[in-house]
């Protein structure tokens, strides 16, 4: 499924406005992790705050907000883009306008109210994961876990060997 962002939010308001806050499609919650965390090098707090929309019932915990911090750091901003379509490292992974993510069912099959999301980076030779969760009294899909940030081929500008 495509998912299209004309603009990323950039607080809870703003997300929660947003027509694929309705979490009721498992894509729609894949990709505005994605969408959620490019506001991350802006403001921690509010990324942290639409995260915690994201992750519904379970919270974003303190480890969770380590490993981000460790992620994210050094300028790695340049994974969470990597998601997007018109990204390579040649390009500094510089995401397509609008902003649209592929997203991909594994097996499209729920086991346990849980289903894996695939999706591609264009700095890495295989697809990324996120778990979500089903919750059947609202409908809605909330991040369990995801694997999505590991590293990727570094952009050509930070690349000592380009």
């Amino acid at each position: 499924m495509t998912i299209t962002f004309d603009k990323l939010p950039a607080n809870l308001e703003e997300l929660k406005a947003m027509p694929q806050a309705s979490l009721n499609e498992p894509e729609y919650t894949a990709a505005l992790f994605l969408a959620v965390m490019m506001h991350y090098p802006v403001n921690k707090e509010e990324t942290y705050e639409m995260l915690e929309f994201l992750k519904g019932p379970y919270g974003l915990s303190t480890f969770e907000k380590q490993f981000l911090a460790d992620r994210m750091a050094d300028g790695q901003e340049y994974v969470v883009r990597s998601f997007f379509n018109g990204t390579s490292p040649e390009n500094d992974y510089t995401p397509s306008m609008p902003y649209t993510v592929e997203t991909e069912r594994g097996f499209d099959q729920v086991i346990d109210g849980r289903m894996k999301i695939f999706i591609s980076s264009s700095g890495a030779d295989s697809k990324r994961h996120i778990l979500l969760r089903h919750k059947p009294s609202t409908n809605q899909w909330f991040i369990e876990d995801q694997m999505l940030l590991a590293m990727i081929r570094a952009p050509k500008s930070s690349d000592p060997w380009a």
